[in-house]
This record gives C-alpha cells, structure tokens and sequence, in this order.
C-alpha cells in the first residue's frame, strides 16, 4: 500500500504573496510549489497562518486546488505574536504535535522548511530531530529561470499548472543512519572520545571497554551525577579529570575541574570549603569564601570519598545538585551555581545507608549513573599496556624515555600479571613502581637487575600489609577469610567497637528490640581468638 505524503508548513507573507493576478503564475511561490510535483504527490497540506494573513491564504487554497484538485489543504491558525521569538514559536509547534493524529503506518510526513522565519526554520529542525514530528524536512528552491510557455489549447487549470513556476524539492532525512559517510564520522568521533576517557591506553578488559563506552555516552548526552564506585588507586579521579576534558572538547562546560577528598573535610572546615562563609561566620572566618561549589560553577566538581561527608553536608550538597543554589556557612543570602558533579567513593554506600550515615535521598539522586571500576588484579591483561602509558608519561614530565630490554620487560611483565602480584594499591602503586624503575634506570635502560629490586620492593611492601592480618588464622575457608578481612577493616576504621558494630549489622539491628552490636561483635572476634585492643594496637 502506497502511502500518503503530508506536508507541513508555515504560508509565507512574502514568498507566496510574489506577483498579482495573471502573472503570480510565472513566479515561484514555495507553498504552491510544493503541491506541484508529480514526484511527490501531496494528499494534505496543513498549512499554518496568522490571523492577519487570512486574505493570502484564500488565494493560495485556491491556486492549489487548481493545480492540484486532490491536494487536500487544511489551514491551521496559529497565535504566534513574535515569530522570532523562539520560546514562543517552539511552544506553538510541540503543542500542535502533541494533538496531532499521526498515523505513520499509513502516511509520510514531510516539514516544508522553506516558508517563516529562521526561528521557525530551526524549531522544526528540532521537532524532526527529537521525533515530536515523525518526519524528514523538506526544503524546496526557485527554478533556475522560467520556462513557462503557453502551448496549444490547454483547460484553464492545465494553462495554470503549466504556467506556474515549477522549483526543485530536496528531502532531507535526519535518520543519520541512511548517510554511511557521516554515520562513519560519527563512530570515528565517537572512538576519539573514548580513546580520550583511555587516555589513549589501548586496554584489553573487555568488561572495562565496555565500561568506558558507555561512560562516554553519558558524559556526552546527559548533565546528570556520575558515581564512580571502586577501590583505592582504582583510577576513579584519572577518569572524571578525562570526563571533564571530554565535555570541555565539545563545549559543555566552560569553568575549571575542581576536586576535594571529603575523607579529608570535618565540621566548619567541611561546610567552608564546600559551600563557603561570610566573613565573621565562625571564629576564625576573617574574610569571606566563595568554596569549591562556587568555584566550579559552569565547570566540573569531582568529589572523591563523597561517603564520608557528614550529614550536614549532604543535605545542602543535595539542594545544591536539585536546585543549584545553597546557602554558605553564616550567610542568608543564596549563591548560584551551574556545577556538574562526579562523586567518587570505595565505600558501599547501600551499607552506610542503612547504618544511617549516608542519605538515602542524595544517594538516589547521585545514583542514576552508577560505574563500578574493577582494581588492578582484575584487569591484569591491561598491565602492559599501562606499562606503557607510564613510561611515555614519565618521559613527558622529565625529559628522557625510560626503555626496558626484551628480558628485563619480559620479567616485569610477567611478574605483575602473575597471581602473587597483589596490586593492593591499583593502578597508583603501578605507577609508582615503574616510575621507581625509570627513575634509576642506568642511561633510560631499565635492567633485570632493577626489575628484580623493584619485585622484591613490591613483593616485602605486600607482606608488610599481609602482615597487618596476622590476627587472621592461617587455616581457614577462602569464604571465612574474605569475611574476616572485612571485618577487620570496618573495625580499623571505626572509633568504637559500637560504631563498627553499628555499621555491619545495621540491617538485622533495625529488626532487634534491644541493640547490642558491640556485644554481637566482640562474640564474633572472640570465635577467632581476636580482642578490639588487638585491633586498634
């Protein structure tokens, strides 16, 4: 089944109102134009009109039913007052989408972008290409000179359709996917932005590229909070400086990177350095703060550890994302900024929910894209190539290109990608350990010799760590070890034994009458012959 065309289109008071009477016939006029091509029969033209041009839209119907009797046309008033007023023309248009019937499985619709105003010309560019029209545009252009003659003895309707001034019609379809040239830029492009967010390393974890791929979609489509979850030395503050970098590159933001650990932040100093203060806001405040907010306003705020904010702070920093305005310590008056934000975190925030110290509302809200980046011994097949990475990073900042030899790379390589490499500190300990080799290199030659000081550097640095567990029983399940280490840690970290305890069994406590975390903990230490003194000693 053929389907049928539909034309949309404003009457244009200049272009459709050339010529008067017998000799309007001879000049192009775009709406009558586009009723005029056999090639693309219109079945309805909807055409859209002011109130005031009532007597050229009478003409114009006219003509196109001589022309072309079976063109239906239906006119659509408008109250547009401005017609460069884009506000106003777009509101016009989406409305006039919102109520239309279409029916795509039958009819073919088309957005004669001839016709109105550049505004108006635009705002059906951006109703096409957000699909609010399910249509391609269509532009049409005058004849190249007139080549109408009367010939023979011809019906006055076939005289005027033979008369008028016939154009050119081009369809422009915005499906870039029909175009394989500019479909191939884009992909280019794309790959360009991803090598970006790389670093330009050529990593083989398929999970990770899959990771960053669609990192780069966000960044590059949405403004919305990205959390980056993930342990130490992860890379979490390498990749949102990439991102930033990225969204710079395509004119997204126009301010500075600013970045703050928030493990490092605690009372005034936290509300100061994040929101500011007015002057005399606290002891100490001797003159005003703009904070880290403000300064990163139209640029990108990266808050690395976000789970050890305070309370307090969460909540204005909430506010803050939602409505981009806060106050600063000791001020009424409210400050703006366009920030966008990064959060960073090796916490799991869905504990420190439930152990009421995160919120559950700014979790929420920073949570809608969430990435969780693996550490370094599970992505062991990309060592090599951030081998690489460091070196060239290395000769960048100092001057001289560090080289291994096939044995002593061939050595190093193997041992870090070997199972008795921990990598406890990620990609950070990888960069200091080849940045330790390219520093003592003998004339940029990187030795076996120094390969194996550094294994042995790395291999006594691990021990020392593993040594810290000690308290951990040498013969016991895989399962009951990876429990027992996490305990440990959460107890390291913990003032109290009641705190620590707090923050483990915060789900199953909510369910209990009586708390008694601290009890519950000391038993479970006790099973392993394991006091809190020896902990925290």
């Amino acid at each position: 089944m053929n389907k049928r065309n539909v034309v949309f289109g404003f009457l244009g008071n200049v272009l459709d109102q050339r010529g008067k009477g017998r000799k309007r016939w001879g000049r192009w006029r775009p709406t009558v134009d586009v009723c005029n091509h056999p090639e693309l029969p219109v079945s309805r033209l909807e055409l859209l009109y002011k109130t005031c041009d009532k007597r050229l839209l009478t003409e114009i119907v006219q003509d196109i039913h001589t022309i072309a009797p079976l063109t239906q046309v239906n006119p659509v008033e408008v109250r547009i007052s401005d017609p460069w007023d884009f506000e106003e023309v777009y509101t016009c248009l989406l409305d006039l989408a919102k109520s239309y019937q279409f029916d795509a499985e039958a009819e073919n619709y088309f957005l004669n972008i001839t016709t109105g105003t550049h505004v108006m010309q635009i705002c059906w560019f951006l109703l096409a290409e957000s699909r609010f029209y399910p249509a391609r545009l269509l532009q049409s252009s005058p004849p190249e000179k007139n080549t109408a003659k009367a010939e023979n003895v011809l019906s006055v309707a076939e005289e005027h359709q033979h008369l008028c001034s016939r154009g050119q019609v081009n369809i422009i379809d915005l499906n870039l996917h029909r175009y394989d040239q500019i479909l191939t830029r884009f992909q280019q492009y794309a790959s360009q932005a991803t090598e970006l967010l790389k670093s330009g390393i050529a990593t083989r974890n398929q999970h990770y590229n899959q990771l960053i791929t669609e990192i780069e979609q966000v960044a590059s489509r949405s403004h919305a909070p990205i959390l980056l979850c993930g342990p130490t030395g992860a890379g979490k503050s390498f990749l949102a400086k990439q991102i930033y970098q990225l969204k710079l590159n395509q004119h997204q933001l126009s301010g500075q990177f600013v970045e703050i650990n928030c493990a490092t932040l605690s009372g005034d100093n936290a509300m100061s350095t994040l929101f500011g203060h007015s002057k005399g806001a606290y002891t100490g405040a001797i003159t005003a703060r703009s904070g880290l907010l403000k300064q990163a306003d139209n640029g990108l705020l990266f808050l690395d550890e976000i789970g050890e904010l305070g309370l307090d702070e969460q909540a204005i920093l909430l506010k803050a994302i939602e409505e981009k305005q806060f106050y600063p310590l000791g001020s009424d008056k409210l400050v703006s900024s366009q920030f966008q934000l990064i959060a960073g975190t090796n916490r799991d925030l869905k504990q420190a929910i439930a152990a009421g110290k995160f919120r559950e509302d700014l979790y929420a809200r920073i949570n809608l894209w969430s990435y969780q980046l693996p550490g370094l011994a599970e992505r062991k097949e990309d060592i090599e190539p951030n081998i690489d990475f460091e070196l060239a990073r290395f000769a960048q900042e100092y001057g001289t290109m560090p080289r291994f030899n096939q044995q002593s790379r061939s050595r190093y390589v193997n041992f870090a990608t070997s199972a008795t490499a921990l990598w406890t500190g990620n990609f950070r300990e990888l960069t200091a350990s080849i940045t330790r080799m390219a520093t003592l290199a003998t004339q940029g030659n990187i030795t076996l010799v120094q390969v194996e000081d550094e294994i042995q550097r790395l291999q006594r640095h691990w021990q020392q760590n593993t040594s810290r567990d000690a308290l951990i029983p040498a013969e016991l399940d895989e399962f009951d070890r990876y429990q027992l280490e996490k305990v440990l840690e959460v107890c390291r970290k913990s003032r109290t034994l009641s705190e620590a305890g707090r923050y483990l069994f915060a789900v199953s406590r909510a369910q209990k009458q009586r708390a008694n975390d601290a009890d519950r903990l000391k038993k479970y230490l006790a099973k392993y012959d394991i006091s809190w003194e020896q902990i925290k000693n």
